[in-house]
C-alpha cells in the first residue's frame, strides 16, 4: 500500500491511497483525513486503507491523477523526528572533516538526535536559505514511521511497529554544525527543514527489498542533473531500524507517527571511502563525504556545497526500474524576507 498527502488550506493536508506505479490516487476522507489520524487508529484503519489501494489496482476503485507535485511530506509535520546514523562509514569521514575523534562505542551503539518535526518540506518545495556561506548539504536517507511503541521496547517489537517506511532530504548546513556541536549541546540551527518523499509504502510493498529492518536498493541522488550517489542502503548499514526504533525508545514510549530516520546512506569500497559514480563507484549521499575524500586524497576539498540554483534529486528503483516512493526534488534559493 502507497500513501500520501495533498497540500490543501490545512496544516496536515488530506490524505490519499496512491497506486503502486504512483499515476493514480483516491480520496479516504471518509476513512482518515489524514495520515497521522490512520496513523493513531492503524488497527482499525489500515485494513480498510488497504481496501481502497486493492480496489485501485483492480479498477473497482474511483480514482483521480496523481500529481507528485502536489503532494506534501506523507506527514507535514509530527509529533517527533528523530534522525539516527546507522551507516558509521559516514560518521567517520565527517567526523575526520571536522578533527573530531571517532570513539570506539560508535560501533555498537546508535547516534540519534532530535530534529525539528514542526514544518516539514514538500517533496517538490525549494530550500529556502539565507546565505550560501552556510554550507548548504543534502542527506539522502531511509526513514521510518512506526505506530505506538512502548518504552523499552525490544528490537523484534521495534520491528514489529514499522508501519512505513520512506525517503529523506536531511538539509544540513554544514558551515554552521562545528561551532554548534562545539558547545556540546546538540544541533538545532544547523538542521533546517527537513523534505520527505510524496509517497511513504508499507513494508510489504517493498517485497523481498525490505528484511523487516533494511531496505536492500540503491538510493539514486543526482546533483545538477548528474548522478552523485549510488549507494546501496543495505549495505553497510551497521544499525538496522529495530535497532534504531529501540534505541530512541530506551528510556520513552513513542508515539504512533514519530519517524525515525537512518542517516546518510554510505557504501565504504574494497574497504575505503567510496569513489564517485563517474569512476564507477557508489558515489555519496551528501556533498560532505566527497570534501572529506578530497581532503584525505588531495590535502583540500574541491566539490562546493550547493548554491542558489543547485538542484538535487534523491529517489529509489525498484528492480525492474518504477519509482517506489516518488521522487524528491528541490532547488536552493534564496531567502527574502518580505
Amino acid at each position: 500500500m502507497k500513501l500520501a498527502t495533498l497540500k490543501d488550506s490545512t496544516r496536515d493536508g488530506r490524505l490519499i491511497v496512491v497506486s503502486k506505479d504512483l499515476t493514480r490516487c483516491s480520496e479516504v476522507g471518509h476513512i482518515a483525513r489524514t495520515l497521522q489520524a490512520a496513523l493513531d487508529d492503524w488497527e482499525y484503519v489500515g485494513p480498510r486503507l488497504a481496501e481502497v489501494a486493492e480496489g485501485m489496482e483492480t479498477g473497482s476503485q474511483p480514482s483521480m491523477r496523481f500529481h507528485e507535485h502536489a503532494a506534501a511530506s506523507p506527514l507535514p509535520r509530527a509529533f517527533q523526528w528523530a534522525d539516527g546514523s546507522a551507516y558509521v562509514n559516514h560518521v567517520e569521514l565527517v567526523r575526520k572533516a571536522r578533527n573530531a575523534e571517532m570513539p570506539a562505542t560508535f560501533w555498537t551503539e546508535p547516534l540519534i538526535y532530535q530534529g525539528g518535526s514542526d514544518s516539514f518540506l514538500g517533496p517538490r518545495d525549494p530550500i529556502v536559505m539565507a546565505d550560501e556561506s552556510y554550507g548548504i548539504d543534502m542527506e539522502a536517507e531511509i526513514a521510518v514511521i512506526v505506530d505506538d511503541v512502548p518504552m523499552g521496547a525490544t528490537v523484534e517489537e521495534a520491528r514489529a511497529a514499522i508501519r512505513l517506511v520512506m525517503l529523506v532530504n536531511d538539509v544540513s548546513l554544514r558551515g554552521l554544525i562545528p561551532a554548534e556541536l562545539a558547545k556540546g549541546f546538540g544541533f538545532f540551527q544547523s538542521k533546517p527543514s527537513s523534505a520527505f518523499s510524496p509517497v511513504a509504502v508499507t513494508p510489504e510493498e517493498l517485497g523481498e527489498a525490505w528484511d523487516g529492518g533494511k531496505l536492500h536498493l540503491p538510493l539514486l541522488v543526482d546533483l545538477n542533473g548528474k548522478p552523485f550517489g549510488r549507494a546501496n542502503a543495505g549495505i553497510d548499514m551497521t544499525f538496522d531500524f529495530g535497532q534504531l526504533v529501540a534505541h530512541a525508545a530506551k528510556t520513552r514510549p513513542l508515539s504512533a507517527g514519530t519517524i525515525i530516520g537512518s542517516g546518510t546512506v554510505s557504501n565504504k569500497l574494497d574497504g575505503g571511502p567510496g569513489k564517485p559514480v563517474s569512476q564507477g563507484g557508489a558515489g555519496y549521499s551528501c556533498i560532505a563525504e566527497i570534501r572529506t575524500i578530497e581532503t584525505i586524497e588531495k590535502g583540500a576539498p574541491t566539490t562546493p556545497f550547493m548554491r542558489f540554483g543547485d538542484t538535487v534529486r534523491i529517489e529509489m528503483k525498484d528492480k525492474a526500474g518504477h519509482s517506489i516512493f516518488g521522487a524528491i526534488e528541490q532547488t536552493v534559493t534564496k531567502y527574502e524576507r518580505g
